[in-house]
């Protein structure tokens, strides 16, 4: 299928948007190595290309193109690419000729060749005793390449179906220009190579993406997924399309962006650091303590739950580590709706971060009285300002219990999110402090007010804390 000016533009676009190669030739109706192609001239050279009009290389522009493919064993693709060649077919004619021809390059005479240099030219080839090739010797060519690239096909590992065959069988037919017939009648007669009835290749040929109706739903999920810098995965992009009024399931979903070649960010392993004991420790309050009598044993069961607003808080400090220094980040988080109550960004983790990242907290609501205020075993927690601080406004100290980092998961994870979505993979690109700051800012008032979670089934952390406020 030949491909209008319009629909490179769009294959292009959806390139740029995020869509593999597989999806844009089914659309299209291409093989996967025209659209890879396509893509690649255009990163090259701009979208300029392709209303440029033909060049007409010369002997010596050729010689060296063809010399880079065969001495300096450069890939046929990233040649014409470079030369800037509508298809990478061009340049193999023209090693096909230089070979044929002696290794030389010659250069076609424009126009249809005299009938008397016809004439001569036949003389001169039967006084040379030069005999043309017979049909039989060109049949059997051209059964060699076609076994040869579908047993290339099957060794390279790809699944052997139908559409693989069909892609390759239709590729043949403009290498070598022959009938559908020959092709399908040299692959079916050999019984090592999986056969292709004449049907199922128009099958596999016309048939249409099954998932091209939901075009829209695509561009919708490949949207949210940019919007969000490529933090979300197919659980909250589930959540945000029924936010949108999308009525679609989280498998569907899961498969269309697999599809697209769209994941979310994955985590990676989090920093723990030994936590000292200064004779300031408290016992862990989130604790229920379970005795099972037929086994004799007692158990500690973490309980986080909540039913509303400021009730349960947790603190933490975390290293945010650049090749301009450090920062470190101490926050509040209400367990109920998972929002970031207060904080504060500072260069040194000293007592004076805490007893801001405190004021800021209570400035904002007066009465605390049943707040349990949980942390772990750190020495900024342990300090008697800060113990005589909560005790003032009636709020119950929790921490937790030594070496156990899961008694404060919570916390431990907004950290590793934040991380996972701003911080690693980027830490090259902030040069200075104020840069990596500025970003950590923006993106707690992302969290707050943009970033849906999936457990509290779709909304954000100030969306949930206004629902729970008004529904009294």
């Amino acid at each position: 299928m030949k491909l209008s000016l319009d629909d490179k533009n769009k294959i292009y676009e959806m390139h740029l948007a995020g869509y593999g190669s597989v999806p844009i030739s089914r659309r299209f109706h291409v093989s996967r190595n025209v659209v890879d192609y396509l893509c690649k001239l255009i990163d090259k050279h701009g979208q300029e290309i392709l209303t440029k009009g033909y060049t007409q290389h010369s002997n010596i522009e050729k010689l060296k193109a063809i010399k880079r493919v065969l001495e300096d064993n450069e890939s046929i693709w990233s040649v014409a690419v470079d030369l800037g060649l509508r298809s990478k077919h061009t340049l193999q004619q023209w090693i096909k000729s230089y070979i044929s021809n002696g290794y030389n390059v010659i250069t076609k005479k424009k126009g249809r060749p005299s009938t008397r240099d016809k004439e001569k030219e036949d003389s001169r080839r039967a006084g040379e005793g030069e005999r043309t090739s017979s049909r039989a010797a060109v049949e059997e060519d051209r059964r060699s390449r076609i076994l040869k690239k579908i047993v290339c096909l099957n060794s390279q590992g790809r699944k052997e179906d139908k559409e693989q065959l069909t892609e390759a069988v239709t590729e043949l037919r403009q290498e070598l220009k022959c009938s559908l017939e020959f092709i399908l009648e040299t692959i079916n007669s050999n019984d090592s190579l999986p056969h292709l009835p004449r049907s199922d290749y128009y099958y596999w040929k016309n048939r249409t993406d099954p998932d091209s109706k939901n075009s829209d739903l695509m561009d919708a999920i490949t949207t949210i997924y940019t919007d969000n810098h490529k933090r979300y995965g197919y659980r909250r992009i589930t959540l945000q399309l029924k936010n949108e009024g999308w009525t679609v399931n989280h498998k569907a979903v899961k498969r269309l962006m697999s599809k697209l070649n769209l994941y979310g960010i994955t985590p990676r392993a989090k920093y723990k650091s030994y936590k000292g004991d200064f004779n300031g420790t408290v016992d862990n309050k989130l604790l229920d303590k379970r005795v099972d009598t037929k086994r004799h044993r007692t158990e500690y069961i973490r309980d986080f739950s909540t039913s509303d607003v400021n009730e349960k808080w947790t603190t933490d400090v975390s290293e945010f580590h650049i090749a301009a220094g450090k920062l470190y980040l101490s926050p509040i988080l209400d367990m109920h709706n998972r929002e970031i109550v207060s904080y504060n960004i500072s260069r040194n983790p000293s007592f004076v971060q805490t007893t801001d990242m405190l004021n800021k907290a209570f400035s904002r609501f007066k009465d605390l009285s049943h707040l349990i205020f949980h942390s772990d075993q750190g020495w900024q927690y342990q300090m008697a300002q800060y113990r005589k601080a909560l005790k003032a406004r009636g709020i119950t100290q929790s921490m937790s219990r030594k070496g156990n980092c899961l008694d404060n998961s919570p916390m431990e994870n907004f950290f590793g999110k934040m991380k996972n979505e701003m911080f690693y993979g980027h830490e090259y690109e902030f040069k200075t402090l104020e840069q990596l700051q500025k970003a950590m800012e923006d993106y707690i008032e992302y969290y707050n007010n943009k970033r849906i979670q999936v457990k509290l089934k779709g909304l954000t952390p100030c969306q949930a804390r206004n629902q729970s406020l008004y529904s009294f």
